[in-house]
C-alpha cells in the first residue's frame, strides 16, 4: 500500500516499544532480550540480527524516545500567534508532556544507567535542551522584534519559563518517586507560568 512503512521499520518499532516497556519497568539489568523478542513477536535470532546486543537495543530505545518527545513538542511550536497565546500554547503542551508518568520513567531510566551509558545519556539530555531550548529562545527573540516582549537575555528568560513549569510537574514527582504530586493541574501551572513571564517581560501598549 502506498505510504505504508516498510516491514522492517514496523518490526523495529514493535521491538523498540516492547523493549522500552521492559527497560522502564525492570531496568537495564533486569530486562531480557528473550522476553523482548517474545513480546515483539519475533525470534531471538531476528532481534540479534537487528541489534547486536542489549546495549545496542538500550541505546536505540533511548534515541527513539528522544525523537518521539521532540516530535510531540514540535507540534506545539507550529503556529505564529500573539505573544501570550503562543507562550500559553507552548507552556500547556510542555507542562502536559513533562507531567506524563512515562516521560519521568524514561528520565529515571536514563539517569540510572548514566554511569554505564554516559554518551547515550548526554545525547538524550542535550537533544531536548538544544531543540526545545533553541526554539523557545528563537520565539522570544521574534516576539522582541515584534515589540511584544522586552528581554535582555532571551536564554535566561527561556530558562525561567522552563523552570516555572518543570519544577512542580516534573522534578518534584521525579525526586519523590511520584509520592508528592502538584496540587494544581498541569494546565493551571502553565497558565500561571505565562502570567508571571508576561508580567516580567511583556510590553504594555498604550
Amino acid at each position: 500500500m502506498h505510504g505504508a512503512l516498510p516491514e522492517p521499520d514496523l518490526k523495529r518499532q514493535t521491538i523498540l516499544r516492547q523493549a522500552r516497556r521492559r527497560f522502564t519497568s525492570e531496568g537495564f539489568a533486569g530486562a531480557k532480550m528473550e522476553a523482548v523478542a517474545r513480546e515483539a513477536g519475533v525470534s531471538t535470532a531476528t532481534l540479534y540480527a537487528m541489534f547486536a546486543g542489549k546495549s545496542d537495543l538500550f541505546a536505540a530505545v533511548i534515541d527513539d524516545a528522544a525523537c518521539e518527545f521532540t516530535a510531540q513538542m514540535m507540534r506545539v511550536f507550529a503556529e505564529e500567534r500573539p505573544a501570550r497565546d503562543q507562550l500559553t500554547d507552548f507552556a500547556v503542551g510542555y507542562a502536559r508532556f513533562m507531567a506524563d508518568p512515562f516521560v519521568r520513567s524514561v528520565f529515571r531510566l536514563v539517569m540510572a544507567e548514566r554511569p554505564r551509558f554516559r554518551d547515550v545519556a548526554v545525547k538524550f539530555f542535550e537533544k531536548g535542551k538544544s531543540e526545545f531550548g533553541a526554539y523557545v529562545i528563537k520565539v522570544i527573540r521574534d516576539m522582541c522584534d515584534r515589540g511584544e516582549l522586552r528581554v535582555e537575555h532571551p536564554s535566561w528568560a527561556a530558562g525561567q519559563l522552563f523552570g516555572m513549569i518543570e519544577h512542580p510537574v516534573f522534578f518534584m514527582p521525579l525526586v519523590t518517586g511520584d509520592e508528592v504530586m502538584p496540587v494544581r493541574a498541569a494546565d493551571q501551572i502553565a497558565a500561571d507560568a505565562v502570567e508571571t513571564f508576561m508580567a516580567r517581560y511583556g510590553v504594555v501598549r498604550r
